[in-house]
């Protein structure tokens, strides 16, 4: 049986979640009925818009662009700060709810998931039908809504969310691509941004279906390995599974927020540095290795992307993770400005847990006993005499300005 998964996104999570916290406390205005957006402080590099309402949306304000240009367009526009706790609470009570209905449960961000429907499927007469119940009870149960892509690729139910919103569901199974996918235009693909899609056009690649049609050996040639990325997702090529983990190996992870958005490559290794080293540092200190390591990007426009790989063996030193990290990255990053880069890691074991090596891993692991020793003693010296003890001269000056989460 083919699989079929489902990706649910929360519509305008901020201002939805925002304009019911207001009405709960009295509030006489809901922010979703009027030119609104949750906006914040050009000081931390939150000047920007987080979400916007359906009427601010028509007056051509978007995501993402700075706050002054949307009062440019609309004097009259209402702004709110974010509140980042309310938005965590609401997403775990989310996932809790989405959670009852299926425990295997991919969580992306803070406002969107996938789940495999796959197990559940013989409980409702169709996927959509399921779908609906989830969007009709989360609509009466928490007073916002969702979209519900639906398809048997990841990729491909998180384009059919994209689709016409807000509080509907949509199918994007692998034989419909043909008929609802190509003849969208490239900025309708997921992981396609602007510079890309520049690329493409130059090259007269102007929808989703001259892209699937094209030579991968071209776009790779202009694009490098994110040109084959996306002629894969433009044919629907993705074959990766929803990663459910019960809640106490959730992982160890750390993500930056720049003081700079990265326009360069060795702008973000500096970046992935730095977090790969932390990450390192807190496996150890919690005697675990990963078997799993992905990566976060979120975009200057506040687009958020995840590219994740699996272990032969589990790791825990700084520059296996650095140097896997690097190569998710070059993968994905579609050469947009960045604003944010986290690394996690997940499936976690016991350093005590015993390794399975072939006759041919002698050497390497003798390599990596040595870096592992390097790597406590590291830990050593920066415990007893701070972080700042000993640090990699790339890193000299640059790391105090980074923003960690």
């Amino acid at each position: 049986m083919e699989p079929v998964i489902f990706h649910i996104d929360v519509n305008s999570a901020y201002l939805s979640w925002t304009a019911l916290e207001r009405l709960k406390s009295g509030d006489d205005i809901d922010l979703r009925q009027i030119p609104a957006i949750v906006g914040g402080d050009m000081e931390k590099r939150h000047g920007v818009v987080l979400a916007k309402s359906v009427p601010a949306k028509k007056y051509g304000i978007r995501t993402g662009e700075p706050v002054v240009n949307a009062f440019r367009k609309c004097p009259s526009l209402f702004m709110v700060p974010p509140d980042h706790k309310l938005y965590a609470r609401r997403s775990r009570e989310l996932m809790t709810y989405l959670s009852d209905f299926c425990p295997d449960i991919e969580q992306v961000s803070v406002d969107e998931c996938y789940m495999d429907y796959t197990p559940i499927a013989g409980n409702y007469p169709t996927p959509v039908s399921c779908a609906d119940k989830i969007r009709d009870g989360i609509r009466q149960q928490f007073g916002f809504t969702v979209n519900v892509g639906i398809s048997d690729r990841k990729v491909l139910a998180k384009m059919a969310s994209d689709f016409r919103k807000p509080d509907l569901t949509h199918t994007l199974f692998s034989y419909e691509i043909e008929k609802k996918m190509w003849p969208l235009p490239l900025s309708s693909l997921y992981m396609c941004g602007k510079s890309s899609a520049e690329t493409l056009h130059k090259l007269e690649i102007l929808t989703i279906g001259d892209l699937a049609h094209a030579d991968p050996g071209i776009l790779e040639a202009h694009l490098k390995s994110h040109g084959r990325l996306l002629w894969q997702y433009a044919n629907g090529i993705d074959p990766s599974t929803v990663i459910s983990e019960p809640a106490q190996a959730k992982g160890i992870g750390n993500s930056i927020t720049l003081p700079h958005d990265a326009c360069t490559l060795p702008q973000a290794k500096t970046a992935l540095l730095s977090l790969s080293e932390s990450v390192a540092a807190r496996l150890r200190a919690a005697g675990r290795k990963a078997l799993m390591e992905s990566i976060e990007i979120k975009y200057a426009d506040f687009r958020t992307i995840s590219h994740q790989t699996t272990f032969p063996s589990p790791v825990d030193g700084d520059q296996i993770i650095y140097e896997t990290a690097c190569r998710l990255f070059e993968e994905t990053w579609d050469h947009n400005p960045v604003r944010l880069l986290g690394i996690r890691t997940a499936r976690l074991c016991s350093v005590s847990e015993p390794v399975q090596l072939s006759l041919f891993d002698s050497r390497q692991s003798m390599i990596s006993e040595k870096q592992h020793k390097l790597n406590e003693a590291i830990d050593v010296i920066r415990k007893r005499y701070g972080k700042d003890a000993i640090m990699r001269g790339s890193l000299l000056g640059k790391e105090g300005n980074f923003q960690k989460h």
